[in-house]
């Protein structure tokens, strides 16, 4: 019997490392959360750029080269949102898969210096949030086919809770007057959102928070606000919401709120994907129905 025990404690830990999870690193933490969803408790997550962090701006460390050397799986958004995230992998040549979530996606392309470059805010569209869901479900699956299962069921759960919200943000977003469809953003993030609903978004800053606005385009804004009376003006959390906040009180509008854009909230209800849309969804409607 003493001998049984013996073998039993030897061959226990063993099978719990047979067992050992799939180390997942994401840029962001949007992506942290689609993965989350996925993985489950069959991955160890580490996310790079904070919840409420600016992305675009990121400044990486040497613990995240050192994440990224560890990664099984290395999940980006891709269409030119982590430049930084380029020169890091290029600096420290990790082994581990990488994906981009946005593969698949049809990209909006905008002006940005006199070129036509892709817009890589491609989450704020549901739809296209279901095809950053499949591809890191995908990446999953290829990587640790004997739980593919498991994955796929959290997809399938999750892909569910958010077929639901489109088909309320739809019905929500169609009663909107083409009158009250025009809204302001500290910067050009949501226009996924807004070509998915025929919402015109406007903003002082470009795709990139590295932007800063002159005073002759501010001033031009603020013009365009009064003239086409424009009563939805909103901060972002990644944002200083001061500059903001002074085109709305010059141009006789209000601050309709906070919406999430590039990032999460580090609390509440907008700390998840699906809670993030929900809020944005929730917020601009309140402010374009007055």
């Amino acid at each position: 019997m003493r001998y049984l025990f013996f073998v039993l404690t030897l061959w226990l830990p063993l099978s719990l490392h047979a067992e050992e999870k799939l180390n997942v690193v994401t840029s962001f933490s949007i992506l942290a959360d689609l993965a989350q969803q996925v993985g489950g408790d069959r991955i160890e997550l580490t996310n790079l750029v904070d919840a409420d962090a600016d992305a675009h701006v990121y400044e990486p460390s040497p613990d995240d080269a050192k994440a990224l050397l560890r990664a099984d799986l290395i999940v980006a958004n891709g269409l030119g949102f982590e430049p930084w995230l380029e020169r890091l992998l290029a600096s420290s040549e990790p082994a581990g898969e990488r994906i981009n979530a946005s593969a698949g996606v049809v990209p909006l392309m905008l002006e940005e210096d006199g070129e036509q470059v892709p817009d890589p805010h491609a989450w704020q569209s549901l739809t296209n949030a279901e095809i950053y869901v499949r591809n890191i479900t995908k990446a999953l699956v290829q990587l640790d086919p004997d739980h593919r299962e498991g994955y796929e069921a959290r997809r399938n759960a999750y892909l569910a809770r958010l077929h639901a919200l489109l088909k309320r943000a739809d019905a929500q977003i169609a009663s909107l007057p083409s009158s009250q469809r025009k809204v302001v953003t500290s910067h050009d993030a949501f226009g996924y959102l807004g070509q998915a609903w025929q919402l015109e978004f406007l903003a002082p800053q470009g795709l990139s928070t590295h932007d800063e606005p002159s005073a002759a385009e501010v001033a031009a804004l603020i013009r365009q606000l009064r003239s086409d009376g424009v009563r939805a003006v909103f901060v972002e959390n990644i944002r200083d919401p001061r500059l903001i906040e002074q085109i709305a009180e010059e141009a006789g509008a209000t601050v309709g709120g906070t919406l999430y854009s590039d990032a999460l909230a580090s609390e509440g209800p907008a700390s998840t994907y699906l809670g993030m849309f929900e809020h944005n969804l929730d917020t601009l409607m309140a402010a374009l129905k007055r």
